[in-house]
């Protein structure tokens, strides 16, 4: 069998398991039977699509499958090549992964029957996306993607938030796949020719391509949740499971990535300079907007969905000087830049899925999301501690981790600017990196508030002190996650190595062979410019911290001393006394809150003699939902309302409202002929 014939097995055999799932979904029996079923084929699925990438499976001539479905002169084109099987390890390996969480943590879930069935189904979808060689089988992949993953996100739907969180990730899916519609019929052009391999050889004029281009960000950029079409995503990532968190988030945004990828590196042709000029600002403001957003949430899950945001954003830019670098010909910086973003895209499906996987561990054992009303789990859940403890290390882009290599890679095809020839570039390009760093300073407060308010000091509520650690399987997910962040952070070079084929079949330029350096360091351009060997930072602060360990036991004195803890000034010891995250983030929050937030607090003091506790709250704002999103809504309203009176025409109106309709089509028509 041919690696694509192993993969649409695969599919198949998910889709066979979601029927399944129907008649066993009010069974005990679902749970293991369906999750164990998804974990064996998405392995199977991963092992191809590594086995191919390892393999060096170029573009051209990459094998391909026609089906005889879909469209009758068209049928379903299915194809193989670098960039499919490197996102189809991307899906899969998190889908497995997700499945072996969920074999514990399905157990505690509510409403199996309204999960079970989808799952497979979901992870069936992303598949047939990444697999997907013509824009009909694409779009019809990516509904019904959208679809499984909607049924998901409304499996609690009796919880008002959750309905409200389907309808707007329902409508945001609706609009993203109008804008790939609008995006593929440009690319087909007047031809009508809508498979990827006639696409990418037909020549379009430039207005065109950019035109192209930025439905393209409304597409694939809603899915992905680029700034201002991240609504959803905030909303539907809590909602859900949270093995479904994982995947929607570490996952499914990396499919919508993918969109992009396919269709401005391969099917678009070269485009012009100053296209990358509105991915860069889209990709930075995003990175900086969605970690501001993160550090104000006191919602365990939601502050997760608002760092994808951010990761995103830093996707995004490294793909926006992908697109600088390949329009000038500059094929070694446009390398750099490319691999930095899909490292980024490997990195973030391990961080974001292990930190949603201690949320849900979190979730299980207390049932709060609240952070404020956690603390002090760090004695009760050891392992889940120290793994979301590796999540946020490596998301805050600290060595020896894996967030660390490719965001420095990022930064380093940053100081690749001088070089480019327009002047605009010049002065943008580094006042991105300027936001970049910015977002990466931030998102190190954010986790350090996430961790330190949700596992350290004491339990602030009854159902934090008597939390106890989960399952084995959703231990084992973690910590093999734990253990992929560690290992991509200190052997980079492997990681670099795999995507060369990548890089090579979209702009015919890779990165120098890193695993033939000494010591396995990396060099992302020349050692004169600069290196990083992750292998030996690991080995320093492990040897560090070890002889510091050594030496304070060693020498320090064996008596015990016990003394009260530093009270602030407060003599009851009370978990109210401790930070929380609001408190965490009242610095960030006077900073830029009256910018980004219009943040206002309010302190009501009462006099002396008066009764009264002293009350402080704070108001802020969502300026992107109540200034595009409300406004939007409002006149769809209004516009419904007066539409609705077309429903007491009469037959005459009727029909001269047809004829109208009519002829404005045949009108159309003649135009665009």
């Amino acid at each position: 069998m041919t690696p694509v014939s192993i993969l649409l097995f695969c599919v198949a055999a998910l889709l066979g398991t979601a029927v399944l799932a129907v008649p066993l979904a009010h069974s005990s029996r679902s749970t293991p039977v369906v999750y164990g079923a998804s974990l064996l084929f998405s392995a199977i699925a991963f092992v191809a699509a590594l086995a191919c990438l390892t393999a060096g499976l170029p573009s051209a001539g990459a094998p391909g499958l026609v089906l005889p479905i879909g469209l009758p002169w068209l049928g379903s084109h299915f194809r193989l090549d670098a960039l499919a099987a490197f996102f189809l390890m991307v899906v899969n390996l998190g889908g497995l992964l997700a499945a072996l969480y969920a074999l514990g943590y399905g157990r505690h879930e509510h409403a199996p029957h309204r999960v079970v069935p989808f799952f497979p189904a979901f992870l069936a979808g992303m598949n047939l996306v990444v697999l997907a060689d013509d824009a009909f089988t694409f779009l019809i992949s990516w509904e019904f993607m959208s679809l499984a993953s909607w049924a998901l996100v409304m499996a609690h739907h009796r919880d008002t938030d959750n309905r409200k969180a389907g309808f707007v990730y329902i409508v945001m899916a609706s609009l993203g796949t109008l804008a790939l519609l609008l995006a593929f019929g440009l690319l087909a052009g007047s031809a009508g020719d809508y498979s990827f391999a006639a696409m990418r050889v037909s020549a379009r004029p430039p207005f065109v391509a950019g035109l192209a281009l930025i439905l393209l960000l409304v597409g694939a950029g809603s899915k992905a949740g680029l700034a201002p079409l991240h609504v959803w995503l905030p909303l539907a990532h809590p909602a859900a499971p949270s093995h479904v968190s994982a995947l929607m988030s570490g996952v499914m945004t990396k499919v919508a990535v993918y969109g992009f990828i396919r269709v401005v590196f391969d099917l678009l042709g070269t485009p012009a300079w100053w296209l990358g000029i509105v991915v860069l600002i889209i990709g930075s403001g995003t990175a900086v907007l969605g970690i501001l957003q993160a550090l104000m949430e006191s919602d365990l899950k939601r502050l997760l969905a608002y760092s994808t945001i951010e990761n995103i954003g830093v996707i995004f830019v490294s793909l926006g000087l992908t697109l600088v670098f390949k329009a000038n010909g500059m094929g070694l910086a446009a390398a750099l830049a490319l691999t930095a973003a899909l490292f980024h895209v490997l990195n973030h499906s391990f961080f974001k899925s292990l930190l949603f996987f201690g949320a849900g561990a979190v979730l299980t054992a207390t049932g709060e999301r609240n952070m404020d009303k956690l603390g002090g789990l760090i004695h009760r859940m050891p392992f889940t501690s120290a793994f979301f403890l590796v999540g946020s290390v490596a998301i805050s882009a600290l060595p020896p981790f894996n967030g660390f290599v490719s965001e420095w890679l990022a930064l380093q095809a940053i100081l690749q600017s001088p070089i480019v020839p327009q002047w605009g570039l010049k002065i943008l390009v580094p006042a991105v990196g300027g936001l970049l760093a910015l977002s990466a300073a931030l998102a190190a407060a954010c986790f350090v508030k996430a961790f330190g308010v949700t596992f350290l000091g004491r339990p602030r509520t009854i159902v934090a002190e008597q939390a106890l650690e989960v399952d084995r399987f959703s231990l084992s997910a973690m910590s093999v996650l734990a253990a992929l962040c560690l290992l991509a952070g200190i052997l980079p070079g492997f990681v670099i190595d795999a995507l060369a084929p990548v890089t090579l079949s979209l702009i015919e330029e890779r990165m120098p062979v890193q695993t033939g350096i000494p010591w396995l360091s990396i060099v992302p351009i020349a050692e004169s410019r600069s290196s990083y060997n992750g292998l030996l930072v690991f080995l320093f602060t492990l040897f560090s911290a070890s002889l510091t360990v050594y030496l304070i036991h060693r020498f320090a004195s064996r008596a015990l001393r016990r003394a009260p803890a530093w009270d602030c000034g407060f003599p009851e010891i009370s978990p109210a006394t401790q930070y929380t995250a609001g408190s965490f983030a009242q610095p960030v929050r006077r900073v830029f809150g009256t910018l980004v937030f219009r943040a206002h607090e309010k302190v009501d003091m009462p006099p002396p003699g008066d009764l009264r506790p002293a009350r402080f709250s704070v108001e802020a704002h969502d300026l992107i939902w109540e200034g595009l999103y409300l406004p939007i809504a409002g006149a769809v309203g209004f516009a419904a309302e007066k539409l609705n009176h077309l429903q007491f025409l009469t037959i005459r109106r009727y029909l001269s409202l047809v004829f109208l309709a009519l002829v404005l089509l045949l009108l159309v028509l003649a135009l665009w002929s």
